[in-house]
């Protein structure tokens, strides 16, 4: 029962997630920068804090109870997946919703899954697989299998990009629904989200000490009822400072660039609704990491829980991607393409989780 709480949190927070840009498509007349950054001060500020007050009493209390280098080690995370973030939206507005995110998660999965291994082979800590232990046992060759099938799922789709941004070049795809598609530089900038994006998982980990107090302090007064869900709240408030520090930065600088702070105010625009949907939009986001935690407490933080999480995203991202017909006019030939690049990844999710079960 754990095991299938754990899943369907999982894929709760994978399907808001893969939600949460479908708002920002709805805002008008503002430049990328002003959504994006009005949208982070609900997913980054005004969010994370709220939750961890309702369900974790005294939560400020944990963080300014913690070791300083704890504390700074998860906000130094944040900041690197703040970058892997903004870079998300990016290339989420150059690839589109279903082959930006696939390609992005893809390597945000990889990269999620080895490399907290990697660093406890060097920093030995009781309790974490190392990398030495996935190459030697039977569960975790399975596990570095299921990467490998993985990368060869990214490649795959970013041989249906290559199709579809010829096909637009030579007119034989509906140009309009594409006319911010830019291939060359949205695999480049899905390659450093990808990979940025990952450091959460890192800064989860680095903010364990925070998520165990309140983890402690709940068992303490509700015995027998096993791990706390809302125990990630806390560390989650640290991490998205972080995230908050590099959005907010590099979006003040592009609306200096392309002048753009009157979009905050241009009353000839749908203000209200256009805050109204950032809001709904950077709270979607939030959900994703609220119920990423409710899963974690229920399978653990290991590659299972990150990679789960990450398949979830990627089928909810395609699902829209299709809705919204980010594909029309395209050849069957690259659809087929993407289809196959999809399902070989969540094959390979399905041979990392199942290598996590035996463990």
């Amino acid at each position: 029962m754990q095991v299938i709480f754990g899943i369907i949190y999982h894929f709760i927070g994978g399907f808001a997630s893969g939600s949460f840009y479908i708002p920002y498509k709805k805002v008008r007349g503002w430049s990328w920068e002003s959504f994006w950054i009005i949208g982070g001060i609900f997913s980054w500020l005004i969010v994370p804090p709220l939750a961890a007050w309702l369900t974790i009493p005294h939560f400020t209390e944990i963080i300014k109870a913690t070791n300083g280098q704890i504390v700074w080690l998860t906000y130094f995370f944040g900041l690197l997946w703040g970058i892997g973030g903004l870079t998300y939206g990016l290339g989420v507005r150059y690839l589109g919703v279903s082959l930006g995110s696939t390609i992005i998660l893809g390597m945000c999965a990889v990269f999620g899954s080895i490399i907290p291994s990697v660093y406890y082979n060097i920093f030995t800590k009781i309790g974490k697989d190392t990398f030495s232990t996935l190459l030697h046992t039977h569960w975790g060759q399975l596990v570095l299998s299921g990467i490998v099938i993985c990368v060869i799922g990214i490649i795959i789709c970013g041989k249906a990009g290559t199709l579809k941004e010829k096909e637009l070049i030579a007119g034989k795809a509906d140009v309009e629904d594409n006319k911010e598609y830019r291939f060359g530089l949205g695999i480049l900038v899905a390659i450093i989200s990808g990979v940025l994006s990952a450091c959460f998982n890192f800064g989860i980990e680095a903010g364990k000490d925070m998520a165990d107090t309140a983890n402690q302090f709940w068992k303490s007064t509700h015995p027998g009822q096993g791990n706390f869900l809302f125990q990630n709240n806390v560390t989650y408030v640290v991490i998205l400072w972080g995230g908050l520090t590099t959005n907010f930065i590099w979006c003040m600088i592009l609306n200096a660039r392309n002048k753009s702070f009157g979009d905050y105010t241009n009353k000839k625009q749908p203000l209200l609704k256009n805050y109204l949907f950032c809001a709904l939009a950077g709270t979607t986001w939030f959900l994703q990491f609220f119920f990423y935690g409710m899963g974690e407490s229920k399978l653990g933080n290991g590659a299972s829980s990150w990679i789960l999480h990450m398949a979830f995203i990627i089928l909810v991202a395609n699902s829209w991607g299709l809705l919204l017909k980010e594909w029309k006019g395209v050849s069957r030939k690259a659809i087929a393409t993407l289809i196959a690049g999809i399902i070989t990844i969540i094959i390979s999710v399905s041979i990392v989780g199942y290598g996590n079960s035996i463990k």
